[in-house]
């Protein structure tokens, strides 16, 4: 697929470019969170979104609304459906599962993507107008006619890990959840060990949406039970949970937390670390600076110093992977506590990065 990918923060960034008048076409797997995120964005903006589910509409009524007898001018008209916004103010008309609609459905949907019309009423000025789609052979979709896709401005959506693990850390999940992911990211949307275009839609496999699940399953459970594990099971299917389970059974790493706290009580193992296990580390270090979940700036601050002091004295390679995660822009709160009490790892960092 040749079509421009984006995370969530160029997502965003795509979104405030894009002008209302253009339509936006998103297309990823299910349970990546694009109809969460829209909602958000355009909610925290104070417009309503307005979310339309196009697979499980059966006939354009339920889209453009329902004929009746205009009594003045004994001509038939469309009642305007319920979600139609009658007060005048823009709205985020959001189109999920457009490649799921039945074709009569996406005939419908062609003169409100051209001219912002349902039945010859008009949406409110200021309105937008975006669909999301499914691609793969996994799924039963129906191919869309190139006239209507061209109506669309076309994003192809893949959140990373980090975004998703730093939502987790915000929306306090789970920290088994969060750990194993942190340690297995390639287990985050599939079973890693799944043949492409295998999947029959009756094996339960993860997914984003599934792991979620899996923390509110955990919340208040210390240690998981065969019946728990049974549940676990369903959400992200037999191996996923066998796996999961055996990863928290037999390993713990060194969290971000533990860096930050006292690095000289784990400094001896830290020695031991590889790349990837340091990286994972790394990438936790800047989640609990951007979601505050330590105190004490000063404490905070010391340690880090000594930590970056380690990495760039014997582990350079994490030190570089370190360092890149810095000038990224998805940790921007840890940026800017690092910059204001670790000035001097901010400038260490930003010299090693040219010097690579």
């Amino acid at each position: 697929m040749s079509n421009i990918k984006v995370n969530i923060t160029e997502l965003l960034q795509v979104l405030d470019d894009t002008p209302p008048e253009h339509n936006i076409m998103l297309i990823g797997n299910h349970g990546i969170g694009k109809s969460e995120i829209l909602t958000k964005y355009y909610s925290d903006k104070g417009m309503r979104v307005v979310a339309l589910f196009l697979g499980q509409m059966s006939d354009p009524g339920d889209l453009i609304g329902l004929p009746h007898m205009n009594e003045d001018t004994g001509k038939t008209d469309f009642m305007p459906p319920y979600w139609f916004p009658i007060d005048g103010k823009p709205i985020v008309l959001f189109l999920d599962e457009l490649n799921r609609a039945r074709p009569e459905i996406l005939q419908t949907i062609m003169d409100l993507a051209l001219n912002r019309k349902l039945a010859g009423r008009e949406l409110p000025e200021g309105s937008r107008v975006i669909s999301a789609v499914n691609a793969g052979d996994q799924y039963q979709l129906t191919d869309l006619d190139p006239a209507l896709v061209s109506r669309f401005n076309i994003v192809v959506f893949q959140p990373t890990v980090q975004e998703w693990l730093l939502w987790a850390k915000k929306s306090s999940l789970d920290p088994r959840v969060i750990s194993f992911i942190e340690e297995n990211p390639f287990w985050l949307d599939k079973d890693p060990d799944r043949k492409e275009n295998a999947d029959t839609g009756l094996e339960k496999t993860p997914d984003r949406r599934a792991w979620k699940r899996v923390s509110d399953v955990l919340k208040g459970v210390k240690e998981i039970s065969s019946s728990k594990l049974k549940t676990i099971s369903s959400i992200v299917g037999a191996k996923g949970a066998s796996v999961f389970y055996k990863s928290l059974s037999e390993r713990k790493l060194i969290t971000g937390k533990d860096v930050l706290e006292d690095f000289e009580k784990v400094k001896t193992v830290l020695e031991k670390y590889a790349l990837h296990d340091l990286s994972v580390i790394n990438d936790s270090i800047f989640r609990v600076l951007e979601t505050g979940d330590i105190k004490g700036s000063k404490k905070i601050a010391g340690n880090l110093v000594a930590y970056f002091t380690f990495l760039t004295g014997k582990k350079k390679e994490a030190a570089a992977h370190f360092a890149n995660l810095y000038v990224q822009q998805t940790y921007s709160s840890a940026v800017q506590f690092i910059a204001v009490n670790a000035p001097q790892v901010s400038a260490e960092m930003i010299q090693y990065i040219q010097g690579i």
